[in-house]
């Protein structure tokens, strides 16, 4: 097993994926557990949607692709969450006419460009993909998610688990939640190269859900799930390089195992406690 890691780790392209995956993992444990919590979860898949439609754009352009998906999925973010609060479209509805529309014209201008080669390694992640400056671009983006995330710790806290109380009290929620919003932004973005537009929502919703079956406190459940993240990540990322799978792909699937092993922890501890 050692051998085979130290293996894995002579390649250049799997430590740049790597370090990648391993900052977005950390980012999307850390949102997630707070859109999980919102029942937000699926904003992650509407952006990752919305992402997939501007790197279809892109690439039939000949431009560069997260140069034009950064501020197209933060400016969805925006639009997502001004629907949601000002109009009489709300939540999951927002979502899914954002993530079709934006689907629907990815598809279409990879119709009449005949562009898809490239394109299949944002739709599902692509471990190879990865160059230096993507890789370096994916850094600077994570370490200022997790900077902001820490800086507002305690506003995104309150935020979280009462908004109208934070509201009543005069904290600005609407900021708060744009934060929120943004810091979801940036992380789809990071995160669509290794584990692909149609899986990173995933990476942000399963360590969060994990966690919850066995932590109760706020902070615990944030500690857990990125410890969580980063080891499924590691593990998919060896299952996919010794099996030749797909990398984001395997990193959802060990997700989904570590999963069932928690809900069947919580199901044992609760059953127990009435035993008791």
């Amino acid at each position: 097993m050692f051998e085979t890691i130290a293996e894995m780790f002579s390649y250049g392209f799997i430590v740049r994926a790597f370090i990648v995956g391993t900052l977005v993992s950390l980012c999307a444990a850390l949102l997630g557990v707070t859109l999980v919590l919102k029942r937000y979860s699926m904003i992650g898949d509407g952006l990752s949607h919305v992402g997939f439609g501007a790197l279809a754009i892109a690439a039939s352009l000949n431009l560069a692709p997260l140069q034009v998906a950064v501020p197209v999925i933060i400016i969805a973010a925006f639009l997502l969450l001004r629907l949601s609060e000002k109009s009489k479209i709300r939540g999951d509805a927002a979502i899914a006419i954002i993530s079709s529309t934006a689907l629907a014209i990815g598809v279409v201008c990879v119709s009449i460009s005949g562009v898809n080669t490239d394109l299949n390694s944002y739709l599902f992640g692509s471990i190879l993909a990865t160059t230096n400056a993507d890789a370096v671009m994916c850094a600077v983006l994570a370490l200022i998610v997790i900077v902001i995330f820490v800086l507002f710790y305690n506003k995104i806290f309150a935020v979280t688990f009462d908004e109208t109380f934070s509201k009543a009290t005069g904290l600005k929620t609407g900021v708060y939640n744009t934060v929120i919003a943004l810091l979801t932004a940036l992380t789809i973005v990071i995160g669509m190269r290794i584990m692909g537009t149609l899986l990173i929502s995933a990476l942000i919703i399963f360590p969060a859900l994990s966690s919850m079956r066995v932590c109760k406190k706020f902070k615990a459940v944030i500690i857990c799930s990125g410890v969580l993240s980063l080891i499924c990540f590691f593990v998919g990322m060896y299952a996919s390089y010794t099996m030749d799978t797909p990398t984001g792909a395997s990193v959802v699937i060990v997700n989904a195992f570590v999963f069932v092993i928690f809900w069947l922890i919580e199901v044992i501890n609760t059953r127990v406690r009435k035993h008791n």
